[in-house]
Protein backbone atom coordinates (compact mmCIF):
# COMPACT_ATOMS: atom_id res chain seq x y z
CA UNK A 1 0.00 0.00 0.00
CA UNK A 2 1.19 3.52 -0.80
CA UNK A 3 1.78 5.96 2.09
CA UNK A 4 -1.22 8.15 2.81
CA UNK A 5 -0.77 11.93 2.67
CA UNK A 6 -3.17 14.73 3.62
CA UNK A 7 -3.16 18.44 2.79
CA UNK A 8 -5.29 20.90 4.75
CA UNK A 9 -5.79 24.69 4.62
CA UNK A 10 -6.52 26.83 7.71
CA UNK A 11 -6.17 30.65 8.01
CA UNK A 12 -4.08 31.43 4.94
CA UNK A 13 -4.26 33.02 1.49
CA UNK A 14 -4.02 29.90 -0.66
CA UNK A 15 -0.43 30.45 -1.74
CA UNK A 16 0.71 27.25 -0.03
CA UNK A 17 -1.82 25.29 -2.07
CA UNK A 18 -0.36 26.94 -5.18
CA UNK A 19 3.09 25.76 -4.08
CA UNK A 20 1.85 22.17 -4.36
CA UNK A 21 0.53 22.80 -7.87
CA UNK A 22 3.78 24.59 -8.74
CA UNK A 23 5.55 21.25 -8.53
CA UNK A 24 4.55 21.10 -12.19
CA UNK A 25 5.21 17.76 -13.81
CA UNK A 26 6.84 16.55 -10.57
CA UNK A 27 3.39 16.48 -8.96
CA UNK A 28 2.73 13.37 -11.06
CA UNK A 29 5.64 11.66 -9.31
CA UNK A 30 4.19 12.62 -5.92
CA UNK A 31 0.72 11.38 -6.86
CA UNK A 32 2.23 8.12 -8.11
CA UNK A 33 4.17 7.61 -4.86
CA UNK A 34 1.43 8.44 -2.33
CA UNK A 35 -2.27 8.04 -1.73
CA UNK A 36 -3.77 11.51 -1.15
CA UNK A 37 -6.60 11.03 1.34
CA UNK A 38 -7.44 14.71 1.94
CA UNK A 39 -6.94 17.82 -0.20
CA UNK A 40 -10.10 19.94 0.00
CA UNK A 41 -8.89 22.59 -2.43
CA UNK A 42 -8.49 20.03 -5.22
CA UNK A 43 -10.34 16.83 -4.38
CA UNK A 44 -13.75 16.05 -2.93
CA UNK A 45 -13.09 14.48 0.45
CA UNK A 46 -15.43 14.77 3.42
CA UNK A 47 -14.65 15.01 7.10
CA UNK A 48 -16.33 11.65 7.62
CA UNK A 49 -13.79 10.09 5.23
CA UNK A 50 -10.95 11.22 7.50
CA UNK A 51 -12.79 10.24 10.69
CA UNK A 52 -13.23 6.72 9.31
CA UNK A 53 -9.47 6.24 8.89
CA UNK A 54 -7.63 4.38 11.67
CA UNK A 55 -5.61 6.57 14.01
CA UNK A 56 -2.04 6.96 12.79
CA UNK A 57 -2.86 5.63 9.32
CA UNK A 58 -1.92 8.84 7.49
CA UNK A 59 1.84 8.97 6.99
CA UNK A 60 2.02 12.76 6.83
CA UNK A 61 -0.38 15.69 7.07
CA UNK A 62 0.80 18.95 5.51
CA UNK A 63 -1.17 21.69 7.25
CA UNK A 64 -0.89 25.29 6.10
CA UNK A 65 -2.44 28.35 7.71
CA UNK A 66 -2.69 29.71 11.23
CA UNK A 67 -5.46 28.71 13.66
CA UNK A 68 -8.08 31.47 13.64
CA UNK A 69 -11.35 29.70 14.52
CA UNK A 70 -12.91 26.65 16.16
CA UNK A 71 -13.39 24.67 12.94
CA UNK A 72 -9.69 24.92 12.10
CA UNK A 73 -8.75 23.75 15.58
CA UNK A 74 -11.16 20.82 15.30
CA UNK A 75 -9.67 19.78 11.95
CA UNK A 76 -6.02 19.97 13.00
CA UNK A 77 -6.70 17.97 16.14
CA UNK A 78 -8.37 15.32 13.98
CA UNK A 79 -5.43 15.25 11.59
CA UNK A 80 -2.96 15.04 14.46
CA UNK A 81 -4.75 11.95 15.73
CA UNK A 82 -4.84 10.32 12.31
CA UNK A 83 -1.26 11.15 11.25
CA UNK A 84 2.17 9.79 12.07
CA UNK A 85 3.79 13.10 11.11
CA UNK A 86 2.35 16.61 11.03
CA UNK A 87 4.19 19.23 9.00
CA UNK A 88 3.55 22.94 9.54
CA UNK A 89 3.60 23.94 5.89
CA UNK A 90 4.34 27.61 5.28
CA UNK A 91 4.81 30.74 7.36
CA UNK A 92 1.21 30.96 8.62
CA UNK A 93 1.24 27.48 10.14
CA UNK A 94 4.80 27.76 11.42
CA UNK A 95 4.82 31.35 12.75
CA UNK A 96 1.30 32.80 12.39
CA UNK A 97 1.93 34.60 9.12
CA UNK A 98 0.08 37.66 7.88
CA UNK A 99 -3.20 36.50 9.53
CA UNK A 100 -1.26 36.69 12.81
CA UNK A 101 -1.24 40.48 12.56
CA UNK A 102 -4.88 40.15 13.62
CA UNK A 103 -3.43 39.80 17.11
CA UNK A 104 -3.09 43.58 17.15
CA UNK A 105 -6.87 43.57 17.66
CA UNK A 106 -9.49 41.18 19.04
CA UNK A 107 -12.72 39.65 17.75
CA UNK A 108 -14.85 42.61 18.82
CA UNK A 109 -12.68 45.29 17.20
CA UNK A 110 -12.21 43.26 14.01
CA UNK A 111 -15.93 42.62 13.61
CA UNK A 112 -16.67 46.27 14.37
CA UNK A 113 -14.32 47.36 11.57
CA UNK A 114 -15.47 44.76 9.03
CA UNK A 115 -19.23 44.65 9.59
CA UNK A 116 -20.01 48.14 10.85
CA UNK A 117 -17.33 50.66 9.84
CA UNK A 118 -16.07 49.43 6.45
CA UNK A 119 -17.12 51.71 3.54
CA UNK A 120 -18.44 48.65 1.71
CA UNK A 121 -21.07 48.28 4.42
CA UNK A 122 -22.89 51.40 3.22
CA UNK A 123 -26.61 50.71 3.46
CA UNK A 124 -26.14 47.47 5.34
CA UNK A 125 -27.64 46.78 8.75
CA UNK A 126 -24.25 46.10 10.36
CA UNK A 127 -25.31 42.67 11.58
CA UNK A 128 -22.56 40.72 13.37
CA UNK A 129 -22.29 36.99 12.48
CA UNK A 130 -23.51 34.69 15.22
CA UNK A 131 -22.23 31.21 15.92
CA UNK A 132 -25.79 29.80 15.89
CA UNK A 133 -29.02 30.87 14.23
CA UNK A 134 -32.47 29.27 14.46
CA UNK A 135 -35.01 29.56 11.64
CA UNK A 136 -38.16 27.52 11.01
CA UNK A 137 -36.97 24.78 13.29
CA UNK A 138 -33.55 24.53 11.64
CA UNK A 139 -30.23 25.47 13.25
CA UNK A 140 -27.32 26.97 11.33
CA UNK A 141 -23.94 27.03 13.04
CA UNK A 142 -20.75 28.88 12.15
CA UNK A 143 -17.22 28.41 13.55
CA UNK A 144 -16.27 30.49 16.56
CA UNK A 145 -13.87 33.29 15.60
CA UNK A 146 -11.13 33.38 18.25
CA UNK A 147 -9.70 36.59 19.72
CA UNK A 148 -6.16 35.30 19.19
CA UNK A 149 -4.48 33.78 16.13
CA UNK A 150 -2.26 30.83 17.05
CA UNK A 151 0.48 28.94 15.29
CA UNK A 152 -0.08 25.28 14.54
CA UNK A 153 2.33 24.12 17.26
CA UNK A 154 0.44 26.21 19.83
CA UNK A 155 -2.57 23.96 19.21
CA UNK A 156 -1.18 20.51 18.38
CA UNK A 157 2.18 18.76 18.39
CA UNK A 158 4.12 19.45 15.18
CA UNK A 159 6.88 17.19 13.92
CA UNK A 160 8.48 19.34 11.21
CA UNK A 161 8.08 22.74 9.56
CA UNK A 162 8.54 23.85 5.97
CA UNK A 163 8.94 27.66 5.98
CA UNK A 164 8.00 30.32 3.48
CA UNK A 165 5.19 32.48 2.14
CA UNK A 166 4.74 30.24 0.32
CA UNK A 167 7.31 27.44 0.58
CA UNK A 168 9.12 26.75 -2.66
CA UNK A 169 8.15 23.65 -4.66
CA UNK A 170 11.74 22.47 -4.22
CA UNK A 171 11.39 22.43 -0.42
CA UNK A 172 8.07 20.57 -0.67
CA UNK A 173 9.60 17.99 -2.97
CA UNK A 174 12.53 17.53 -0.60
CA UNK A 175 10.19 17.18 2.39
CA UNK A 176 8.07 14.53 0.65
CA UNK A 177 11.23 12.73 -0.42
CA UNK A 178 12.60 12.70 3.13
CA UNK A 179 9.32 11.32 4.47
CA UNK A 180 9.05 8.60 1.84
CA UNK A 181 12.72 7.69 2.06
CA UNK A 182 12.84 7.64 5.85
CA UNK A 183 15.68 10.17 5.83
CA UNK A 184 14.20 12.30 8.55
CA UNK A 185 16.16 14.77 10.70
CA UNK A 186 15.47 15.15 14.43
CA UNK A 187 11.90 16.00 15.35
CA UNK A 188 11.23 19.73 15.41
CA UNK A 189 13.61 20.49 12.55
CA UNK A 190 12.74 23.23 10.08
CA UNK A 191 13.23 21.62 6.68
CA UNK A 192 15.31 24.39 5.12
CA UNK A 193 18.91 25.64 5.34
CA UNK A 194 19.80 26.88 8.82
CA UNK A 195 21.60 30.09 7.92
CA UNK A 196 20.64 33.63 6.96
CA UNK A 197 19.62 34.48 3.41
CA UNK A 198 22.44 37.05 3.20
CA UNK A 199 24.92 34.16 2.97
CA UNK A 200 23.29 32.96 -0.26
CA UNK A 201 22.34 36.34 -1.68
CA UNK A 202 23.51 36.81 -5.29
CA UNK A 203 24.45 40.41 -4.35
CA UNK A 204 26.42 39.63 -1.19
CA UNK A 205 29.74 40.72 -2.74
CA UNK A 206 28.35 44.25 -3.16
CA UNK A 207 27.48 44.61 0.52
CA UNK A 208 29.92 46.98 2.27
CA UNK A 209 32.03 45.43 5.01
CA UNK A 210 30.91 48.20 7.37
CA UNK A 211 27.35 49.09 6.45
CA UNK A 212 25.82 52.32 7.76
CA UNK A 213 22.44 53.51 6.50
CA UNK A 214 21.77 57.27 6.56
CA UNK A 215 18.13 56.97 5.47
CA UNK A 216 15.53 54.30 4.68
CA UNK A 217 13.36 54.39 1.59
CA UNK A 218 10.33 52.49 0.37
CA UNK A 219 10.68 50.61 -2.93
CA UNK A 220 8.47 53.02 -4.87
CA UNK A 221 10.54 56.02 -3.78
CA UNK A 222 13.82 55.02 -5.42
CA UNK A 223 15.15 53.27 -8.48
CA UNK A 224 16.69 50.07 -7.14
CA UNK A 225 20.09 49.19 -8.60
CA UNK A 226 19.76 45.52 -9.72
CA UNK A 227 23.45 44.83 -9.07
CA UNK A 228 23.90 46.36 -5.61
CA UNK A 229 23.03 45.10 -2.11
CA UNK A 230 19.43 46.18 -1.54
CA UNK A 231 19.97 46.95 2.15
CA UNK A 232 22.97 49.14 1.28
CA UNK A 233 20.61 51.17 -0.92
CA UNK A 234 18.56 52.06 2.14
CA UNK A 235 15.68 49.63 1.61
CA UNK A 236 14.44 47.46 4.44
CA UNK A 237 15.79 44.08 3.36
CA UNK A 238 15.46 41.44 6.06
CA UNK A 239 17.77 38.85 4.55
CA UNK A 240 20.19 39.67 7.38
CA UNK A 241 17.84 37.89 9.82
CA UNK A 242 15.71 35.58 7.67
CA UNK A 243 16.42 31.92 7.06
CA UNK A 244 17.63 30.95 3.61
CA UNK A 245 16.04 28.36 1.33
CA UNK A 246 13.82 30.54 -0.86
CA UNK A 247 16.28 30.82 -3.71
CA UNK A 248 16.41 34.59 -3.13
CA UNK A 249 13.33 34.96 -5.32
CA UNK A 250 12.48 38.47 -4.10
CA UNK A 251 16.07 39.62 -4.59
CA UNK A 252 16.09 38.15 -8.08
CA UNK A 253 12.94 40.19 -8.71
CA UNK A 254 14.82 43.32 -7.53
CA UNK A 255 12.76 43.64 -4.36
CA UNK A 256 13.85 43.46 -0.70
CA UNK A 257 13.43 40.32 1.40
CA UNK A 258 10.43 40.58 3.74
CA UNK A 259 11.55 37.72 5.98
CA UNK A 260 8.90 35.11 5.17
CA UNK A 261 11.21 32.16 5.90
CA UNK A 262 11.42 33.23 9.53
CA UNK A 263 14.34 32.78 11.92
CA UNK A 264 17.20 30.32 12.02
CA UNK A 265 17.34 27.82 14.88
CA UNK A 266 19.53 30.18 16.91
CA UNK A 267 16.89 32.93 17.12
CA UNK A 268 13.97 32.89 19.58
CA UNK A 269 12.10 36.00 18.39
CA UNK A 270 12.51 36.79 14.70
CA UNK A 271 11.00 40.29 14.87
CA UNK A 272 13.25 41.33 17.74
CA UNK A 273 16.31 39.92 15.97
CA UNK A 274 15.46 41.73 12.72
CA UNK A 275 14.69 44.98 14.53
CA UNK A 276 17.92 44.96 16.53
CA UNK A 277 19.96 44.07 13.47
CA UNK A 278 18.49 46.85 11.34
CA UNK A 279 18.67 49.42 14.15
CA UNK A 280 22.39 48.72 14.58
CA UNK A 281 22.97 49.87 10.98
CA UNK A 282 21.64 53.41 11.47
CA UNK A 283 24.35 55.87 10.46
CA UNK A 284 24.20 57.96 13.61
CA UNK A 285 25.74 57.95 17.07
CA UNK A 286 23.07 59.86 18.95
CA UNK A 287 19.58 58.78 19.99
CA UNK A 288 17.75 61.54 18.11
CA UNK A 289 19.60 60.78 14.89
CA UNK A 290 18.92 57.04 15.15
CA UNK A 291 15.23 57.73 15.85
CA UNK A 292 15.01 60.00 12.81
CA UNK A 293 16.51 57.33 10.54
CA UNK A 294 14.28 54.54 11.86
CA UNK A 295 11.17 56.73 11.68
CA UNK A 296 11.26 56.27 7.93
CA UNK A 297 10.37 52.60 8.38
CA UNK A 298 6.55 52.49 8.11
CA UNK A 299 4.53 50.20 10.39
CA UNK A 300 7.37 48.64 12.44
CA UNK A 301 5.17 45.81 13.74
CA UNK A 302 3.93 45.00 10.26
CA UNK A 303 7.48 45.19 8.91
CA UNK A 304 9.40 43.19 11.52
CA UNK A 305 6.60 40.87 12.75
CA UNK A 306 4.77 40.52 9.43
CA UNK A 307 4.98 36.75 9.51
CA UNK A 308 5.74 35.90 13.13
CA UNK A 309 3.73 37.87 15.70
CA UNK A 310 1.85 34.86 17.19
CA UNK A 311 5.13 32.92 17.51
CA UNK A 312 6.99 35.83 19.10
CA UNK A 313 7.56 36.64 22.75
CA UNK A 314 4.89 39.34 22.33
CA UNK A 315 2.30 37.00 20.73
CA UNK A 316 -0.42 39.66 20.74
CA UNK A 317 -1.36 43.17 21.79
CA UNK A 318 -2.96 43.47 25.21
CA UNK A 319 -6.50 44.83 24.88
Amino acid sequence: MKPKVAFYWCAACGGCEEAVVDLGAAILDVVAAVDIVLWPVALDFKKTDVEALPDGSITAAFINGAIRNSEQEEWVRLLRRKSQYVIAFGACAQLGGVPGLGNLWNRETIFQAVYKEAPSQGGGDGAIPQTEFQSNGHALTLPVFWDTVRTLDQVIEVDYSVPGCPPTPELLQQAVGALLGGNLPPKGTVLAPDHALCEDCPRKDSKPEKLAIPAFHRPHEVEIDPEKCILAQGLLCLGVAARSGCGARCIEGNMPCTGCFGPTSRVRDYGAKALSGIASLAASDDEAGIAAILSKIPDPVGSFYRYSLPASLLQRKRI
